[in-house]
């Protein structure tokens, strides 16, 4: 099959073989988890916030797989992320309670 047969083709139908390297993994999970508190930090509401910080978390979970290629800088940076994100968002619930007091 030539590459103008398979555009004639639904998406579905099409072979969609995306082949990430290594490298790709980890920048995805690593610029996903500083994303993710990017907007952590710009939540107006603690339920955003907690949604962010689950985000991180699972960014962090995922880099757990072992055999999935990721690197420990990748580990490490995850981990950084997660340690941030949690002392900001403790940080915002420690000033919301003050606040309601």
């Amino acid at each position: 099959m030539t590459h103008k047969d398979d555009n004639t083709r639904p998406l579905s139908e099409q072979n969609r073989e995306v082949m990430l390297s290594e490298s790709d993994i980890n920048n995805i999970l690593v610029n996903g988890a500083q994303i993710s508190l990017t907007k952590l930090r710009r939540a107006r509401s603690t339920d955003a916030q907690l949604c962010y910080y689950a985000e991180i978390g699972v960014y962090l979970e995922v880099s757990l797989s072992r055999g999935a290629g990721i690197t420990e800088d990748t580990l490490e940076a995850l981990e950084e992320i997660h340690r941030i994100a949690t002392h900001e968002y403790m940080e915002t619930r420690k000033l919301k309670a003050k606040a309601e007091d």
